[in-house]
């Protein structure tokens, strides 16, 4: 144990509201983290701990990376903070260009926000405007799925498809519908990759479109891997045909990539991965390994382009944060880039994805092991629930995985894993030998 990590657990704990969690819980026995380097947190009692989720998926090239921090120690030296609005810093423009060189096609444009929560609504609002700068303003629909997760703002709460995130909040937004989630067990349990059935689920939104008339419907909003409901793959076939569907009836179609961007799937989005387009892209966590908020939206040239009429002295678009493309975000996002690409981490899932897959499948003999899924250096354990205490039996593996050194996240009574991906084989052998001894004790 180091001095600077001994005796560090504050004395009042109540102040802080924490998000997501059992606040009572956490208060009781606190987890407390102080430092991290690489693959590990460190403790406040000076335990190690491996990062089997890469934080909240986000630090995909571990933690405490050099070229990040000092990215950010020199621009806080140079300059801490300039507005976006009618003005701009360099960095901001180096970095979009950035961004726009690494997406396929022609989503050639990016609008910074703080978060995936807001590149959602972002997106969202952009969604509806370029309709109505079109002269079809009648497109006021949005349409999401089932079990989506697209953030907690009152768009990404709307369009998502998760009730715990919904039900103590009222009407939500009006206007919108939800088509089925691809989750099939019957027919795709214990699936390596790509499941192979479940392309017709895709339909749903022909059914929408019948239902609404395609005219009224303005954009629909799918995460390519749905990750926080539990890691959900798409079967082979199914973006495509929504792809397909959109493109017939005039509609937007959106992938929320907060999860999956930045090489999570072995290559550097899942635009990438599935080789299907959308017309606007939302990002955020990896962005910047996780080090300062930001999130980017990336936009078509004919999006992007829509706007770009009338009078030149007149904004385009009525939409922003105070924060867009704030300088020391962007330094940070740049240096994160260069980390990705000098160490070859954007394909770092296809390089080691066939033992991360094998290590995930190994799990299947364990008790209470009820469905195991994978894509990429993403992977999901799927127990089966105690009866009458949904999510306790997860969320006691999360508590004794944590004893033993290895950071899991549970949604439901899924596990699930995204480490970062600098991960090596032996810390895929420690992050499973842990979770087989875990699971095979829990009760």
């Amino acid at each position: 144990m180091t001095a600077t990590t001994k005796n560090r657990r504050p004395n009042d704990l109540s102040a802080f509201w924490m998000p997501f969690t059992a606040n009572r819980q956490f208060k009781q026995a606190p987890r407390m983290l102080v430092s991290a380097e690489g693959m590990y947190y460190k403790t406040d009692d000076g335990r190690d701990i491996l990062d089997g989720t890469a934080g909240l998926w986000c630090c995909n090239a571990g933690h405490k990376r050099p070229k990040i921090v000092e990215a950010v120690k020199e621009q806080m030296d140079e300059l801490d903070y300039a507005p976006a609005f009618q003005m701009g810093h360099p960095k901001a423009f180096e970095l979009a260009s950035r961004l726009a060189q690494l997406m396929p096609g022609d989503l050639n444009h990016v609008f910074y926000t703080n978060s995936g929560s807001e590149s959602v609504e972002t997106a969202l609002k952009i969604a509806l405007a370029y309709h109505r700068v079109r002269g079809e303003g009648q497109r006021t629909r949005l349409i999401g799925r089932e079990r989506g997760y697209h953030g907690v703002n009152f768009g990404g709460i709307s369009v998502g498809g998760i009730s715990g995130n919904r039900k103590m909040y009222g009407q939500m937004l009006g206007g919108v519908d939800h088509i089925r989630h691809t989750h099939d067990p019957d027919r795709n349990s214990f699936t390596r990759g790509i499941p192979a059935h479940g392309a017709e689920f895709a339909d749903d939104l022909e059914k929408v479109c019948v239902l609404h008339d395609p005219s009224t419907i303005a954009a629909v909003i799918v995460e390519p891997v749905a990750g926080s409901t539990g890691v959900l793959i798409p079967p082979q076939g199914y973006l495509q045909r929504l792809r397909d569907i959109c493109t017939k009836h005039g509609i937007l179609l959106i992938f929320d990539e907060v999860i999956t961007g930045f090489g999570r799937l072995g290559m550097p989005f899942a635009v990438d991965y599935f080789g299907v387009q959308p017309d606007l892209v939302t990002t955020a966590k990896g962005l910047t390994n996780g080090t300062i908020p930001m999130g980017a939206v990336f936009a078509t040239d004919a999006i992007h382009d829509a706007f770009m009429t009338g009078p030149e002295n007149m904004i385009e678009l009525f939409h922003g944060y105070t924060y867009s493309g704030n300088p020391v975000a962007c330094a940070a996002g740049l240096a994160t880039l260069e980390t990705y690409e000098e160490e070859g981490l954007y394909t770092k899932g296809q390089e080691l994805g066939q033992y991360w897959e094998d290590a995930v499948h190994s799990l299947k003999d364990v008790p209470h092991v009820k469905d195991i899924r994978n894509l990429g250096l993403i992977g999901a354990i799927e127990l089966e629930g105690i009866e009458g205490q949904p999510t306790k039996r997860a969320f006691s593996a999360f508590l004794k995985a944590f004893e033993k050194g290895v950071l899991i996240r549970t949604t439901g009574d899924i596990i699930a894993l995204s480490p970062p991906l600098i991960i090596e084989k032996s810390h895929i052998d420690q992050l499973f030998g842990t979770l087989r001894d875990v699971l095979t004790h829990l009760d």
